[in-house]
């Protein structure tokens, strides 16, 4: 990794910045909702406490990690987007949701998403990146595809997981 992370990346719609408290609202609605079900949800609060902690935490351990998402003008945070890195010996996954149901079909996971994919592979000296997406999310795998990653048909789904389809991105 190159040099240390900006706390705050800028899109032309979006703030992307680190998780923290004032997220913990919104992200634990979103966790007992039926949106996290592609995710292994739904959560109950204390185990979207837990996962919201490890994504703040991730920052700390990896010195990158995934930013909350919300709109420029102001409002309440609407998803998450950057890499997970769970195991050393494997690629870092990037990962992106929405969290808020009206932000969906307009654009932010893109933007997101591209925004993200930007700087991890400049910044953050990243070659590769792998993508697991649960097949019957349609809308993830065509934006996986339009940001450039590939189908790896050879690849397993992880153990907590099982079916997902993994789709690897390159710089």
């Amino acid at each position: 990794m190159a040099g240390n992370p900006p706390l705050i990346l800028q899109t032309e719609r979006l703030v992307l910045a680190l998780p923290s408290a004032e997220h913990l609202a919104v992200y634990t609605a979103y966790c007992a909702s039926e949106r996290s079900r592609f995710v292994g949800g739904p959560f109950d609060a204390a185990k979207a406490f837990e996962k919201l902690a490890a994504m703040a935490g991730h920052w700390t351990l990896r010195g990158y990690g995934r930013y909350v998402m919300t709109r420029r003008d102001g409002g309440a945070p609407i998803g998450h987007v950057g890499a997970l890195h769970l195991e050393t010996e494997s690629l870092p996954e990037m990962t992106w949701t929405l969290w808020d149901p009206a932000a969906e079909g307009l654009g932010y996971a893109y933007e997101a998403a591209a925004a993200y994919a930007r700087h991890a592979f400049g910044r953050l000296g990243f070659a590769r990146m792998i993508l697991r997406i649960d097949p019957d999310n349609a809308r993830s795998c065509r934006l996986a595809e339009r940001i450039g990653a590939r189908l790896d048909p050879e690849a397993d789904p992880p153990e907590w997981m099982p079916g997902a389809v993994t789709y690897l991105l390159s710089a």
